[in-house]
């Protein structure tokens, strides 16, 4: 059975700024957590016991170190008392391939080995995947994802496949879907076979990374398949999403919200489409307030929301498919539609929110508009501030009245 997980961490997470331009998006808030305590939790209960985090470079190691440490904070939340946590050295690489590698030699890992990527959030059976990996004798098992719409695929490598599931080739981030040898794609979730080690230190292979060419998808991936090993394509049945992109990001958060059980979410059912979170007397008492307010009409109520802990809420609220983090405040008058608030923010009152992140510790002002945005963390919204399609930088202020469409503000 899989005991070890390699999770590499590379990159800067461009394509979700302004979320993750002071943050590793490993630990980017989702549903009131970091993003990737979901996909340790699930395979901590799965058997899991030892987690290799491929961080490259000190922004992402101290971002996820400071949270996670050695894994005492999860053996103790969850009740995980196998779990460990290890880090990459301070040693650079160039792919996330190249994290694999580095973690391997580091910690001599000579035995099958789960490899998955930081952004990913997904429900896999462990135990099925790994004996499908050992009934095809796989040297590598990708598990890979029927896509229902088929304009998502020119966003990933989709899997050519012949009868018997063997992989014999991907092709990259098709233009058009008529170019998609099926509807499969590559969703970063390997099985590696204990002769990897070997593979991943040989002479060729150390010819790709002086070239820096050492990504998975793009590199070694169709090396591997070019060199007549076996690498087979297992489907992963259950929930997959690619937390890349902020519009991605608000997908997988309201799909969860409304499939999660409470207790996966760390939450109580409050109403039928209520959840909130906190064990404290005082969240208690918070959670019998805000019920108070849905029974008389105080604060109204549609779709799945998630209410943090210690959040209060004004009079004539009305929170329809929303996520508000911990310690938010949110006055009178305001309505958040499709939105998530995160931890620490003040919302000011007569303020509509809509299809729009709020980034941590961020204030708005009054009778501000926000549609269609995403703000970074620290931001000072001023009083009727309008945003539509508006990408805002962390720390930066808006002052009262403005008017802002279309732009990215760094």
């Amino acid at each position: 059975m899989l005991r070890k997980a390699i999770i590499p961490l590379g990159g800067l997470g461009t394509r979700l700024y302004p979320l993750t331009v002071e943050t590793s998006k490993a630990v980017i808030r989702f549903l009131n957590r970091p993003l990737i305590e979901f996909s340790i939790v699930k395979l901590a209960r799965q058997g899991i016991t030892e987690f290799y985090m491929g961080v490259s470079g000190y922004f992402n190691y101290k971002e996820v170190y400071d949270y996670f440490g050695e894994g005492l904070k999860i053996r103790m939340k969850y009740g995980l008392s196998d779990v460990r946590i290890r880090y990459q050295p301070n040693e650079d690489s160039v792919g996330n391939a190249d994290s694999v590698r580095i973690v391997m030699s580091y910690y001599d890992i000579r035995e099958e080995v789960l490899v998955a990527q930081a952004d990913l959030l997904f429900d896999v059976n462990l135990r099925d995947l790994y004996d499908y990996h050992v009934r095809k004798g796989a040297f590598m098992t990708i598990a890979v994802k029927f896509l229902d719409r088929e304009e998502d695929i020119r966003h990933f490598g989709v899997a050519d496949l012949d009868s018997d599931w063997r992989i014999k080739r991907f092709v990259e981030k098709p233009r058009h879907v008529s170019e998609a040898p099926s509807r499969y794609v590559n969703t970063g979730i390997y099985v590696l076979s204990k002769e990897f080690r070997d593979f991943i230190e040989s002479p060729t292979l150390l010819e790709y990374r002086k070239k820096e060419m050492m990504d998975f998808g793009q590199h070694i991936i169709p090396l591997t398949i070019e060199l007549g090993k076996a690498v087979y394509a297992y489907e992963l049945k259950g929930y997959w999403f690619d937390v890349g992109t902020p519009e991605r990001y608000l997908e997988a958060v309201f799909h969860l919200l409304k499939t999660l059980s409470p207790e996966e979410l760390e939450a109580e059912q409050l109403t039928s489409n209520v959840k909130v979170q906190g064990k404290s007397r005082e969240s208690k008492e918070l959670h019998k307030h805000i019920l108070a307010q849905i029974r008389s009409g105080e604060v109204k109520v549609d779709g799945e929301n998630l209410i943090g802990r210690h959040v209060k809420l004004g009079k004539n609220i009305t929170l329809a498919n929303a996520v508000i983090d911990n310690y938010t405040i949110i006055e009178d008058n305001t309505s958040i539609y499709y939105s998530v608030v995160m931890d620490r923010c003040k919302v000011g009152a007569n303020t509509v929110i809509r299809n729009s992140i709020i980034g941590r510790h961020s204030r708005v002002g009054k009778g501000a508009v926000i549609e269609n945005s995403v703000l970074g963390d620290n931001v000072t919204i001023g009083d009727g501030v309008r945003l539509a399609n508006v990408k805002l930088w962390p720390h930066r202020e808006l002052p009262a009245h403005s008017h802002i469409e279309n732009m990215v503000l760094r």
